[in-house]
């Protein structure tokens, strides 16, 4: 990775797009090098390079993550709860929460304060919460999973950020949906692979399938962490904050080999195309291509491609203790919720009407 220690970065708006200014002493090496990167501007006026506000930048130069709300919503928080909004990143960020439960936490807060309009949530309690619960409910008829998040967001305010642990003491949770992971045949996801006809998506798509990656994990693999002698992968820092090793299909490594040296990664296996860690979203948008391509109408997002992963492995034959750590599941129940997908000793029992 190319050192960016002699500049410095402000995060702006220019011409109503968020930009990144790159501000340094001239040089010609390092004029030459902010040059090379993708969608670099130079602004006569400002007398300074900018470069789009993208992920993969801020990775690349090692800039922040910020968490924002939207302007609609905040724009109808009350003055006096906006700082508590800051109050639960701080908080967030020093018990090591990862950017994306972050991000999931402050918006889901700021539908909390957004209901409380000008009551301070410093002073609100139980009456408060269970009045809000009540609200997404009846009134927004949230699913339990997208309540679920919001408790926890509001539940992580009061107790972690106010240290008011006895307030959820006397709150009920609604029960959860039991919903059964949606994998793909075997036939489905060789379609999805045959129809992904670039050299990276397809590498992309089957290291996820062929390893049981989750989309964080698939984003966050670095070219140190493929041991193609012993054909193992290290996973750093997995869901949980969880290391594991998993193995390296003998399938790919061919191919893994010619996707190196046709795109020549630096230091993320996967990058984007200004460099840096490949988007998330990203990877959304080439599994739900794949997908469309394939014809096929499943319903289902590129987290299927883990779920068929333990699947197929089930219905092959494999201990599910030993899924169970490819997986990186820290409990084996919840490993056990694919038997319900394989089983095919059930599917073989035949229907008393098929006998009349």
């Amino acid at each position: 990775m190319k050192d960016f220690t002699p500049f410095t970065f402000t995060l702006e708006e220019y011409n109503g797009q968020k930009v990144i200014f790159i501000q340094f002493d001239y040089n010609k090496t390092l004029k030459n090098q902010i040059k090379e990167l993708k969608g670099a501007c130079w602004n006569s006026k400002l007398q300074t390079w900018y470069v789009p506000d993208t992920v993969e930048y801020r990775t690349l130069f090692n800039l922040p993550e910020v968490y924002t709300v939207g302007k609609r919503v905040l724009s109808k928080i009350s003055d006096r709860n906006r700082d508590e909004i800051d109050r639960l990143i701080l908080q967030l960020k020093l018990k090591g929460y990862s950017p994306n439960t972050i991000r999931s936490y402050v918006n889901e807060f700021a539908q909390y304060l957004y209901f409380l309009k000008d009551n301070p949530a410093q002073e609100c309690g139980e009456k408060e919460v269970r009045s809000y619960l009540i609200y997404c409910i009846d009134d927004l008829r949230l699913t339990e999973n997208t309540l679920h998040s919001r408790i926890n967001a509001v539940k992580f305010y009061y107790e972690k950020v106010l240290f008011q642990e006895k307030i959820f003491l006397e709150i009920p949770r609604p029960k959860k949906q039991s919903k059964l992971p949606k994998a793909l045949n075997m036939h489905e996801v060789r379609k999805i692979l045959d129809a992904t006809e670039n050299l990276k998506h397809n590498t992309m798509l089957k290291l996820c399938y062929g390893m049981g990656l989750r989309l964080s994990e698939i984003v966050n693999l670095k070219i140190a962490n493929i041991d193609s002698k012993n054909m193992r992968v290290h996973i750093e820092r997995g869901k949980g904050k969880k290391d594991r090793f998993v193995n390296l299909p003998d399938s790919v490594l061919e191919q893994l080999r010619s996707y190196y040296i046709e795109y020549k990664p630096k230091v993320y296996l996967f990058e984007g195309q200004y460099g840096g860690q490949y988007s998330s979203r990203a990877v959304q948008e080439v599994f739900k291509k794949s997908l469309n391509k394939a014809n096929i109408s499943k319903k289902v997002g590129i987290h299927s491609l883990r779920h068929s992963f333990a699947t197929h492995l089930l219905e092959n034959g494999t201990d599910i203790r030993f899924i169970q750590e490819l997986l990186g599941h820290n409990d084996l129940k919840t490993t056990f919720v694919y038997t319900h997908v394989s089983d095919k000793t059930i599917r073989k029992i035949i229907s008393p009407l098929d006998n009349l």
